[in-house]
């Protein structure tokens, strides 16, 4: 659906709306205010003592405030969903819902906090002075190129954790649906695989980069002028020359065809009915295709099927839903949990392994990665992510 299409029906859109109505979120209070001697405590005079222990110990804030367990989703409303740059104020309905869905699954305390402003270096500004009341930061539709800059800066300049869902929690769910897609086929994440990455945005320099990570060293990026390569004519943004340096080993040019010759895994993140069967049938045997274009992937899953050993969308109608909140509702309960300073590759790495193991067995062709309704998966990928950033310095080791 498009802004300027009739929309669902009457009867659908009244219902969606009337779940909007006021908002989908609220404020709740956790002591309870009905005596004198209440008001003295959580108020004047009572509350200086605890500004002035703050004062003297600014890491009390962690337990003295909601700061322990608090999470901005931040956004400027320049790439919301499928809609584009729909301005701030258009985003806050997503915005709700990703507060929403961290204290729902997790028990993060999360606050929408849309900005209008465009300029990176502002936005910087802005995020790093309200970020003072906060545990984390969560980055959500901001465009790129901006939001690469925006991160970037925020993580060096912040003793928390900022995260850029769009980015990497796409990254990690690919990476846990990968990790079982694999043994499924009797392959495995590393060298030897070979991977096609098609939509180099965010979200695919973030999976490109993550697979990285973990082993991968065939990896070809594509986007519509073909394979990526620094010595392309229209390779100027220096993200993108630094991406073609990183990847594509065996130096291939050409189209997606010559990318797709040989290869172990196909990843979509860009748009839909860009694929079609001739194409997968360059892929290797027991072919991996995760078709992520949302609503419409780049090839039907039905058609994917006849040539793929397993196949992944993001649409929640299909088998195999590659859906965030898979991810960052237990990143963020784990970062919290531990105190942790940033997110790292270690992290992200630790996540993706918690998911994939709560199929473990289990898995099949048409279950490499749970349901996010699965309440087991939110404990499972905290618990890791707290011993990895422990393990690796982003956390103290002993809980704040």
């Amino acid at each position: 659906m498009t802004l300027d299409s009739p929309g669902p029906p009457a009867e659908a859109a009244d219902r969606v709306f009337e779940v909007h109505a006021g908002g989908k979120i609220s404020v709740a209070t956790k002591v309870p205010v009905v005596t004198r001697e209440d008001l003295a405590m959580v108020y004047t005079p009572g509350v200086a003592r605890v500004c002035t222990a703050i004062t003297q110990d600014p890491a009390l804030a962690r337990t003295l405030t909601i700061k322990g367990n608090s999470v901005a989703v931040v956004s400027d409303g320049s790439a919301v969903l499928g809609l584009g740059d729909i301005g701030p104020a258009a985003a806050m309905p997503v915005m709700e819902g990703k507060a929403m869905l961290l204290k729902d699954f997790a028990d993060v305390d999360a606050y929408p906090i849309c900005l209008d402003e465009r300029d990176p270096d502002r936005l910087v500004e802005i995020i790093a002075a309200l970020s003072v009341g906060f545990g984390g930061i969560n980055l959500e539709d901001i465009s790129a190129p901006r939001c690469f800059e925006v991160e970037g800066k925020l993580r060096q300049r912040l003793d928390i954790p900022v995260f850029h869902d769009d980015q990497h929690g796409t990254a990690v769910v690919v990476l846990a649906a990968l990790l079982n897609a694999v043994r499924l086929v009797g392959k495995e994440v590393g060298p030897s695989l070979r991977v096609v990455v098609q939509g180099i945005g965010a979200a695919g320099i973030a999976v490109s980069n993550l697979l990285m990570a973990a082993g991968v060293v065939d990896l070809i990026g594509v986007d519509k002028g073909g394979i990526v390569t620094p010595r392309r004519k229209d390779a100027r943004d220096p993200i993108f020359r630094r991406f073609g340096k990183q990847t594509n080993p065996r130096a291939l040019e050409g189209g997606k065809e010559a990318a797709l010759r040989g290869a172990d895994v196909f990843i979509g993140l860009s748009a839909g009915d860009t694929i079609t069967t001739d194409h997968l049938q360059l892929m290797a045997d027991d072919a991996i295709v995760f078709a992520m274009a949302n609503p419409v992937p780049e090839i039907d899953p039905m058609l994917a099927r006849r040539h793929a050993a397993v196949v992944a969308t993001g649409r929640s109608d299909e088998p195999n839903q590659i859906n965030n909140v898979l991810c960052f509702p237990g990143l963020f309960r784990g970062l919290l949990d531990c105190g942790a300073r940033e997110v790292n590759d270690q992290t992200k790495l630790a996540a993706a392994a918690g998911i994939a193991a709560i199929v473990g067995d289990d898995r099949s062709p048409e279950y490499v990665i749970p349901s996010p309704f699965n309440r087991a998966v939110v404990p499972a990928v905290a618990r890791a992510v707290a011993e990895a950033a422990q393990a690796t310095g982003a956390a103290p080791v002993s809980v704040p």
